[in-house]
């Protein structure tokens, strides 16, 4: 299940309807000690050992589980060799229950291609220009260094130096103020004024502001028109580095001490031990002490900091210190330390435009793409309603290494997903034996789908629902399941159940059978791949067994699986397929006016677009509008693509979420949008707050 992030990286904005909520539901759930999940685990093991042993079922959903979770898979993470050793394996158990798994061009997978990443292309080059031909040459990886979260092109443009790229209503403050950007290369500090003082307003919570993020400052910027970013740092953090510095020297020479004391007295078995612990704490003295002499703590952004862009973006380029005041002193500007000192003083922006200034370069970053897959199996109907199709569903990704999905900061080990989405997956599989075993055909089609990309952003999900295997207007109905691996006290939560009349009664009657203990929730948008469907007007219920503290965790293992849970889990939702394919009318499609909790804006007017992460070219790209949101009422639709907001420019989902907090609820604001190739201007009213 993917998690929203909103604290984020400029890395790509990851996933849509993800679960802040999800946390938001174990309000009163009191996460369980080491010692206790250590006694759960051993309880669950136990469980499962004993259910394996009187089921079929459940030894080869254990082993299964064990596998799609196991070191060997790499978390399923999309850029790894073990996503693709999990398609495979997903397509022989299709084959192996008796679903046709020729269907997508002969085979079990639906192949597309998605950014996974940046690298440096091949011409990266920068300079500054001023009046009677004065050039000021700036070096790759001395002098500048291309940013990997920006986007690939050429320049030749006025500079305007535009202080710390802040435009803050709240605090009343904007480096944009008296200077005109359109079209021309921005030099933007980093981070905010006032750095270490704990009363400025741009503190922020525990010190840290929205404003200091990069992708806040290169959103900002591109929304007023810039060409080109060439950010510089800060002298502050400057100073920081140097302070830094001189700590870890002295740590590095107490470390000499005590290896040297501890050389002194080792004995002839550990002497190389205490030779290798010695030499280490040399060289780290020798290395410190080299950084400080060398005084280099103004130091470039590496490629691949602050992760990857869409390929969207303007041409960012990181430049240092030395050569912005060269440029700001032959221009007969302050230096940027002077400027900074300044700015902390009165609060006041210090920008200004260098007319007779250009900034000429090129910018190249290749973005990195990446073949994914849905696996897809079928299992074909008999009757006169044999066309229309139902799609049970469950993504098989996860969060690979960590990183931006990863809830364990800093964390590199493989996360292995037991729970999410290994259980879900494993669930689709067992459904599709038992229901391809049955002796008479279903009167519906039904097609099998694990689904990929679900954790950045409901990828797979969107691009099959844009290029279905069998008419999207046939599709009657979309089961899925994320996460149902933890059943605990007999409580399972249903999304959805009021995206269709019958729903309700359904999936009440059925729940008696397995002693099932419901939290129904109606709405159809959610946290994972149900919500691509009902984008389409179609009926989903969606099937979860509660978060807990291993959520995207590497601690997310196969030993914390309740087995005979996800037995009934099954069974469960088998009846609810049986039942939905035998019933000679379709499910109703129910519009729930109210928008699911998970789709929460936070301190931002409600807007209520539903983004498409797998959308292609510029804009924010939208898979549709909650129903009764603004978005729906001025009638945007699936498939628009947000280019404009007010006067400022859309780039991708990070702009447009900036550009919404500069208005208020209730205020109507022009928003342009690109469909089927044609600009169209659409008036929103905003919302309160969700």
């Amino acid at each position: 299940m993917s998690v929203l992030k909103t604290n984020r990286t400029p890395n790509r904005f990851i996933a849509g309807f993800c679960f802040l909520s999800l946390l938001g539901l174990a309000v009163g759930m009191s996460f369980l000690t080491p010692q206790v999940w250590g006694e759960t685990n051993a309880k669950t093991a136990k469980s499962n050992a004993k259910a394996a042993s009187n089921s079929a079922s459940g030894q080869r959903m254990l082993d299964a589980i064990k596998y799609l979770a196991s070191d060997e898979l790499e978390g399923r993470g999309v850029d790894t060799r073990g996503i693709n050793l999990a398609a495979e394996y997903i397509g022989k158990e299709f084959k192996a229950a008796g679903l046709n798994v020729q269907a997508v061009n002969e085979s079990a997978f639906q192949k597309f291609t998605i950014n996974t990443g940046s690298k440096l292309g091949p011409t990266n080059e920068l300079q500054l220009t001023g009046p009677d031909g004065k050039t000021i040459p700036l070096v790759y990886d001395k002098d500048f260094r291309s940013c990997s979260f920006g986007g690939s092109g050429k320049f030749d443009a006025e500079v305007v130096f535009c202080g710390y790229g802040i435009d803050a209503k709240d605090v009343k403050y904007s480096d944009y103020a008296g200077v005109d950007v359109k079209d021309k290369v921005v030099i933007i500090m980093r981070r905010t004024p006032q750095q270490g003082d704990k009363t400025s307003p741009f503190a922020g919570a525990h010190g840290i502001s929205r404003y200091a993020a990069l992708r806040y400052k290169v959103s900002t910027a591109f929304g007023k028109g810039a060409k080109a970013i060439l950010f510089v740092n800060d002298h502050y953090s400057t100073q920081e580095n140097k302070k830094e510095a001189k700590e870890l020297e002295e740590d590095a020479v107490e470390e000499l001490i005590t290896a040297t004391e501890n050389w002194e007295k080792a004995k002839d078995g550990k002497q190389a031990e205490a030779d290798r612990e010695l030499k280490k704490a040399l060289h780290s003295v020798q290395q410190t002490r080299k950084r400080l002499k060398e005084g280099k703590f103004d130091e470039l952004m590496k490629f691949g900091y602050a992760g990857s862009g869409d390929g969207r973006s303007i041409p960012i380029a990181h430049i240092s210190i030395e050569k912005c005041n060269e440029l700001f002193k032959d221009a007969g500007k302050p230096t940027l330390q002077e400027l900074e000192s300044q700015i902390d003083a009165d609060l006041k922006p210090e920008s200004f435009a260098l007319p007779k200034w250009k900034a000429k370069g090129e910018i190249s970053v290749k973005q990195i793409r990446t073949e994914i897959k849905n696996v897809i199996g079928v299992l074909e109907g008999k009757g006169p309603h044999a066309d229309e199709t139902i799609v049970i569903g469950a993504h098989y990704d996860h969060v690979g290494y960590g990183g931006e999905g990863s809830l364990a900061p800093g964390s590199t080990d493989v996360h292995n997903g037991a729970d999410d989405n290994a259980s879900g997956t494993v669930a689709l599989i067992e459904l599709a034996r038992k229901l391809a075993a049955r002796k008479t055909p279903l009167p519906r089609r039904l097609v099998f789908i694990a689904f990929t990309g679900e954790e950045r952003g409901l990828i797979g999900s969107a691009h099959y629902v844009k290029n279905p295997l069998f008419d999207i207007k046939n599709t009657v109905a979309m089961l899925n399941m994320d996460m149902v691996g933890r059943l605990k006290d007999d409580k399972l939560t249903v999304f959805g159940t009021g995206t269709a009349p019958r729903w309700n009664k359904l999936v009440k009657e059925t729940a008696k059978a397995y002693d099932l203990k419901l939290s129904l929730k109606p709405e159809g948008f959610g946290p994972s791949d149900h919500s691509s469907f009902y984008g389409k007007q179609i009926p989903v219920l969606h099937l979860f067994t509660g978060t807990h503290s291993d959520y995207h965790r590497p601690s997310d293992d196969w030993d914390k699986i309740n087995i005979p849970g996800m037995e009934r889990v099954i069974g469960f939702l088998e009846e609810i397929a049986i039942a939905t394919a035998e019933n000679p009318k379709r499910p109703e499609y129910v519009k729930i006016e109210r928008p699911a909790a998970t789709m929460r804006s936070g301190n931002r007017p409600y807007f209520g677009s539903i983004p498409d992460f797998g959308g292609e070219g510029p804009g924010y790209h939208i898979s549709g509008a909650s129903p009764g949101s603004p978005a729906d009422k001025a009638g945007l639709k699936a498939g628009d693509a947000i280019i404009k907001m007010g006067k400022t420019k859309i780039g991708g989902l990070d702009d447009f979420d900036l550009a919404l907090r500069m208005f208020s609820p209730g205020e109507e604001v022009e928003v342009t949008v690109m469909r089927d190739g044609k600009r169209v201007k659409l008036k929103v009213k905003l919302g309160k707050p969700k």
